[in-house]
């Protein structure tokens, strides 16, 4: 098997699970938060940095690299891993959720996506078929299927055509990746509605995958509904299969979402909050720009190990941010995602021993 999951303990007082996923690349456990490596990097981060933080698996996105270098480039070099230097595990986005945020840029049809470079106005077609090929040129030890990220608000019609569409695609997806290294997760759509998502869910067991992921959630829609619906699908989803909720969230979110049973989490909040000087620490958010830091000796979060933590002031990151020094930004990004991975190695610890029902998250 590409790709084996393994159910090691489930809460007494939840639907959150403790399992461990082995890729080709590795062998880690879930729930886990995966940084964001969208063009082959996590902004501001090298590699050591991220095995400092306690990364086993970041992600990659196919839509940015078939832009630039280009995935037949990164099958030259051997695959992502070697050209990025990272020998840990690789989750690739299919691009459907760039396309999503083109706008007008794109069309989208049975046959599948086409639109313009937001680099430099070239016309491109991205298939279902040519989504995988994009990802095993890549080496991703798992891919997703192409699918469309159906906008919020959005009618029931509209809802149903673009999440019957995601099926097909994912079935097509599904024959374009025999003999895939990796694993190839599906994507439950259906908006806001559970109807459709339970057709959703039920047309994809059909097939077989090896993960299945909900989509088309923090696109705009309340909090509530987006925890109702997460439950909600999570429910149905294989107790043996990894579940991923893509693009969520805020550290209050992946607590709510691993009590409903979600084992694998992305977002750009942990680095792009960092590049904006908004810094999440266990007792609260420090917007570091803020002129009451500027000759605060504290470290950024006493109960932090990270480097940033453990060598700098709040006054010396204020400096960093005000004064635009590039160093800031790393400084920042890698407290940041430091606190999103300890977050989630506590988040798993708290559910070995029980305890998970009185386990609390700061208000961010």
């Amino acid at each position: 098997m590409p790709l084996t999951f393994e159910l090691l303990h489930t809460d007494a007082h939840s639907q959150a699970r403790l399992g461990r996923l082995q890729t080709p690349h590795g062998t880690f456990d879930t729930p886990v938060f995966m940084p964001i490596g969208t063009q082959a990097t996590v902004k501001t981060l090298r590699t050591s940095d991220l095995q400092a933080c306690g990364a086993h698996i970041i992600l990659g996105n196919s839509y940015h690299l078939f832009l630039r270098p280009g995935h037949d480039l990164i099958r030259s070099f051997g695959g992502l891993h070697t050209f990025m230097s990272w020998p840990s595990s690789i989750l690739t986005d299919s691009g459907g959720f760039q396309v999503f945020s083109l706008g007008t840029l794109a069309r989208v049809s049975e046959e599948g996506v086409r639109f313009q470079s937001h680099l430099d106005g070239a016309r491109h077609m991205i298939t279902p078929e040519r989504a995988v090929e994009i990802q095993m040129a890549l080496g991703s030890d798992i891919m997703m299927v192409l699918d469309e990220c159906t906008p919020y608000p959005a009618t029931y019609d509209t809802a149903r055509l673009s999440m019957e569409m995601t099926c097909r695609w994912a079935r097509r997806c599904q024959e374009a990746g025999q003999g895939r290294p990796g694993g190839l997760f599906a994507i439950v759509q259906g908006s806001t509605y559970k109807s459709l998502r339970d057709s959703c869910v039920q047309t994809l067991l059909n097939s077989s995958f090896d993960g299945y992921a909900i989509g088309g959630l923090g696109v705009g829609e309340p909090r509530d509904v987006m925890y109702d619906l997460t439950a909600h699908t999570a429910a149905q989803l294989p107790a043996r299969q990894p579940r991923y909720l893509m693009g969520v969230g805020k550290p209050q979110d992946l607590l709510q979402c691993v009590r409903a049973g979600v084992d694998m989490f992305d977002c750009v909040l942990p680095t792009r909050n960092a590049r904006n000087g908004f810094l999440f620490t266990s007792t609260g958010r420090v917007v570091i720009k803020n002129a009451q830091y500027r000759t605060d000796e504290r470290p950024l979060d006493a109960h932090c190990d990270c480097y940033t933590c453990q060598h700098h002031s709040r006054a010396y990151l204020r400096h960093l941010f005000i004064a635009g020094e590039i160093l800031g930004l790393h400084l920042n990004t890698l407290h940041n995602v430091t606190y999103y991975l300890r977050l989630m190695a506590q988040i798993r610890q708290a559910i070995r021993d029980g305890a998970l029902v009185n386990f609390t998250v700061p208000e961010f």
